[in-house]
């Protein structure tokens, strides 16, 4: 089969986390299975329509339609205008369904199914509720009144991922922007073991609660925030 680009589902019922779906064909039609007509990617969200965006090959480049769905498509934080042409890049992260269904776009492959770490609609609903402001110039968080200092790491990683919120950040990225002091190695990015960077990770959630910071972990090649967050 011809590799073009592909989606990658983050979530989205009923395929599994880290389905890919190979975009070979001219056109791909992404929307909500019904008894009359099933779309080439099919969910079964209420909220999705049953033709709800495609996806076309114009001049080798992928480019999205909205194709005037009822609760819109966004890609990247950003809601598309009906039947207008989106390019897609690599790393565009697309939402439907008020961001129960998320999809990854890329015009790289993996070997075999990326593991994409889920985050429940549960959590995702909490978080937009939470309470939490950052304030970049003092470098700390308040969330639900408390207010918690960040760290010279926590701080680099945070305002990175904030400033790309909604992006898949790509590793190379994070490692040279959090880690800058670092000796360069291959390919002139400072070598950072992804076990340091789990464990920076693992710290954000601990410290500032696991609900806090909707970091999903797309292995291989990057973090994605997903954020409704304030700051000042």
């Amino acid at each position: 089969m011809e590799s073009f680009a592909c989606l990658y589902v983050v979530r989205g019922e009923p395929f599994p986390s880290g389905t890919c779906v190979n975009l070979s064909e001219d056109e791909t039609v992404v929307g909500r299975t019904s008894n009359q007509q099933t779309p080439d990617l099919a969910f079964t969200n209420a909220f999705i329509s049953r033709q709800h965006f495609v996806i076309r090959k114009e001049n080798e480049q992928a480019v999205l339609y909205d194709l005037g769905s009822r609760h819109g498509t966004e890609v990247n934080g950003e809601r598309l205008t009906p039947h207008q042409p989106y390019k897609l890049n690599n790393f565009d992260i697309i939402k439907l369904a008020k961001g129960m269904t998320v999809l990854h776009f890329s015009y790289l492959f993996a070997d075999q199914t990326l593991d994409i770490e889920p985050l429940s609609i549960t959590r995702r609903l909490q978080v937009a509720e939470l309470p939490l402001t950052i304030h970049w110039e003092k470098r700390e968080c308040v969330v639900e009144g408390k207010r918690i200092l960040m760290s010279e790491k926590e701080y680099l990683l945070i305002r990175l991922l904030y400033d790309n919120a909604n992006r898949l950040v790509p590793l190379d990225v994070i490692k040279s922007s959090v880690w800058p002091e670092r000796s360069a190695g291959e390919g002139g990015i400072p070598y950072v073991s992804l076990d340091e960077l789990n464990a920076l990770i693992y710290r954000l959630r601990k410290k500032y609660g696991k609900d806090t910071f909707l970091i999903s972990a797309v292995r291989g090649s990057g973090y994605v925030l997903e954020s409704e967050l304030k700051s000042s």
